[in-house]
């Protein structure tokens, strides 16, 4: 074996504060910002209700903030796994870009908060347990080119536990070798089916792959700190990850610049409060009312093109509940011609069993984008809306506000964020924003004041 495993392991281990540039450490941070805010918010869902009550009834007690209004504190897997699910809860949490099938939000920011809180860690030591998760996380995403979605796994609940063992190994200042057996034990504790696409029920179970994934990696590190052991080659072996999980995966990404490009800064940010395929389509539907001004009672029809993904994964003219109506491209674009997508309330129960809306719903055609084989921007849409007095009107977006390539500002940052925790209180806003924004500087991670 050539050790990729391990050769990871050892840069997560080496990892230190001032050998990250500062733009990656600020990435990371508005990263964790986000994170926090999307459970916050997510915390408000009935999904999300059930969780956090599990993790009060299994864990109940402990030294760790399960996020929202509620005031609970747990173990640090109860934490974890609450804190995971309550994070992707809504569609509103980070991934990477290009999409390499990872949520570095979502699936890092829970375990290494909780580990924090419960160990007092400072701030730069959470920052760099973060960013060494990511940077392994990341490179794992990519070297499975994506693959394990179109076997019907998905994708962060394979590779989070992995990625979160690291960091939390960086974070209680593991060796190398007990960082091996932590992602060697994470790996057997990957999980995660796609069956909600297809059946077209259970889709709060999707909320749950983050969960696990944040449990699993808090379960595997504190394991391997009491000497547990794991497969040494858990990504590259024969029945390691590259081969279980996926197809024609690419081993040499594992460790490709790993030390000296950051993939942190790659961490993309969401505005809507939904599946990230569907952002372009939203995008070019806000740009083309604002440039001719009609409204969804205007539109006979509309088509989509895009990526396969959008074609083969998110065609789902019926969606069932909430959580497929966010999965759902044609719902998403029916939704933003008649509702504000910036408002992740428009994505409710309402708004789903709206006789407009899912009339329209019905009328969105998708199809394979043009240049989609060559896949150079794989998010890319073009919109194509016909109006009842017959005008035909075209957009192509290639991006949206919160991509690397074009980052959404502090303010919009802040405006964000108080929207997502407006049930805290403004108390509690100003001290966690002005806490996060400084986390570099603060000594005990509990100093934040969470719960």
């Amino acid at each position: 074996m050539s050790g990729e495993t391990r050769t990871l392991a050892e840069f997560a281990a080496g990892l230190n504060y001032e050998d990250i540039p500062q733009a990656v450490v600020e990435r990371a941070k508005d990263c964790l910002i986000d994170t926090i805010g999307a459970a916050v918010f997510g915390s408000t869902m009935p999904w999300s209700k059930i969780v956090a009550r599990y993790a009060k009834a299994n864990g109940g007690g402990g030294s760790c903030t399960v996020l929202g209004p509620g005031g609970i504190r747990a173990t640090p897997p109860m934490a974890a796994l609450a804190n995971g699910a309550l994070a992707h809860a809504f569609e509103m949490d980070s991934l990477r870009q290009p999409s390499a099938g990872i949520h570095p939000g979502s699936t890092l920011g829970p375990p290494v908060l909780a580990m924090s809180e419960s160990t007092g860690a400072s701030g730069r030591d959470l920052i760099t347990a973060f960013i060494a998760g990511n940077e392994v996380m990341s490179r794992i995403g990519l070297a499975s080119k994506h693959s394990s979605e179109k076997m019907g796994f998905h994708a962060p609940g394979l590779v989070g536990p992995i990625g979160g063992a690291a960091a939390i190994g960086r974070l209680l200042k593991f060796d190398a070798d007990r960082i091996v057996n932590a992602m060697g034990v994470a790996g057997s504790l990957s999980s995660g089916l796609l069956e909600f696409v297809r059946s077209g029920t259970g889709g709060m179970v999707k909320r749950l792959h983050m969960g696990r994934a944040s449990e699993g990696a808090v379960l595997a590190a504190s394991l391997s700190k009491e000497g547990f052991t794991g497969p040494g080659t858990i990504l590259e072996g024969e029945f390691g990850l590259l081969n279980v999980y996926c197809r024609d995966g690419d081993i040499t990404e594992l460790t490709r610049e790993l030390g000296t490009d950051f993939d942190t800064l790659n961490i993309c940010l969401k505005r809507f409060s939904a599946h990230i395929t569907a952002h372009t389509p939203i995008q070019a539907v806000l740009d083309l009312k604002a440039e001719h001004s009609f409204a969804g009672d205007d539109v006979a029809a509309v088509t989509v093109q895009g990526s396969e993904k959008m074609l083969t994964h998110h065609n789902i003219l019926e969606p069932k509940d909430v959580m497929l109506g966010q999965y759902s491209t044609p719902f998403c674009v029916a939704l933003a011609l008649y509702r504000d997508p910036l408002d992740p309330r428009s994505f409710s129960e309402e708004n789903l069993n709206d006789e407009a809306i899912r009339g329209l719903c019905r009328k969105v055609k998708v199809e394979l984008r043009d240049d989609a084989a060559g896949e150079t921007t794989p998010w890319a849409s073009v919109v194509n809306i016909t109006l009842n007095d017959g005008r035909e009107l075209e957009k192509r977006a290639d991006s949206f506000k919160g991509m690397p390539s074009d980052p959404v500002s502090r303010d919009d940052m802040k405006g964000k964020f108080r929207r997502l925790t407006s049930d805290m209180g403004a108390d509690w806003q100003g001290r966690v924003w002005d806490g996060l924004s400084d986390l570099e500087n603060i000594d005990n991670v509990n100093a934040l004041g969470l719960t």
